[in-house]
């Protein structure tokens, strides 16, 4: 559960930016960055609604990012390793044996106590998302959902290899099992199965299932009723551990996308409503 985190503070994010010194003559990871006119943001391929096909809230607030420094945007997709500390490793601090990264800077990174412990060799901060696990449901089929107890014998649409899958798959020891419908790639497909009446409710991140059916009142959304599942992450960035300047300056910019409410802009555009987290 690397990619999980309980609660974090934008504080407390920002810990370990203290100044590093660099070898004599040697530019910073700031001043390469403009010397060669591009920041370089590597970004989750197939990642709705932050990532697909080329547009996303990623792609946005990596656009964001390139002109607060004054540079183009190099946009280097990506799909996901094993684990969070295999992208970190290939797409940070050493790159993929298969060529591609690092790059300047990963988005969509958990801002995860636990995780930056594992991973010295990076700095994880600039938190601009809180995900968390929910469930949609139609409401004339399931007019409440206060427990997985209220589904009945209700379909459900999960996409399996994720942690909402993996939370339902085994919900009291595979209980629901059989009533789930899992061959799907993320929640935004579930919700188009329960949007053509093949299922009576959906599982996945806030993220996918708010971005598919806000505004619609026939579904509801709330958290899933189960205990591993209410508090949620936040999301943010990482780059090398010495890139401090860089670090500061990223930093510097997602603050200013949130005070000046450009970062609600970019949200909003996906039907999502946006907070600091």
């Amino acid at each position: 559960m690397s990619r999980l985190s309980r609660r974090t503070l934008l504080a407390a994010a920002a810990t370990g930016l203290a100044p590093t010194l660099h070898a004599q003559g040697e530019a910073s990871a700031l001043a390469r960055v403009r010397e060669r006119g591009r920041l370089s943001v590597a970004v989750y391929h197939d990642m709705p609604p932050f990532h697909q096909g080329g547009q996303g809230i990623d792609v946005e607030i990596a656009r964001a990012l390139a002109a607060s420094l004054g540079v183009s945007l190099s946009l280097l997709p990506f799909t996901a390793d094993e684990n969070m500390n295999d992208d970190l490793r290939n797409m940070v601090w050493r790159g993929h044996l298969l060529g591609h990264g690092p790059a300047d800077v990963l988005l969509h990174v958990p801002v995860d106590p636990p995780l930056m412990q594992g991973n010295p060799r990076v700095q994880i901060f600039a938190p601009y998302w809180r995900e968390r696990i929910v469930i949609a449901r139609d409401r004339e089929q399931l007019p409440r959902l206060e427990t997985l107890d209220d589904l009945g014998s209700a379909r459900v649409a999960v996409p399996g290899q994720t942690l909402a899958g993996w939370l339902m798959i085994g919900a009291e020891g595979g209980r629901w099992r059989n009533q789930l419908v899992t061959r799907m790639n993320n929640g935004q497909e579930a919700c188009e199965l329960m949007r053509r009446g093949e299922v009576a409710a959906a599982a996945g991140m806030l993220s996918e299932l708010e971005s598919a059916l806000a505004g619609d009142a026939r579904y509801a959304i709330t958290p899933l009723p189960l205990p591993r599942a209410r508090d949620g992450w936040a999301v943010g960035m990482a780059v090398k551990k010495d890139a401090t300047d860089l670090a500061r300056a990223l930093q510097a910019a997602i603050n200013d996308l949130g005070s000046s409410g450009r970062m609600a802009q970019i949200f909003a555009a996906v039907k999502l409503r946006w907070a600091a987290p």
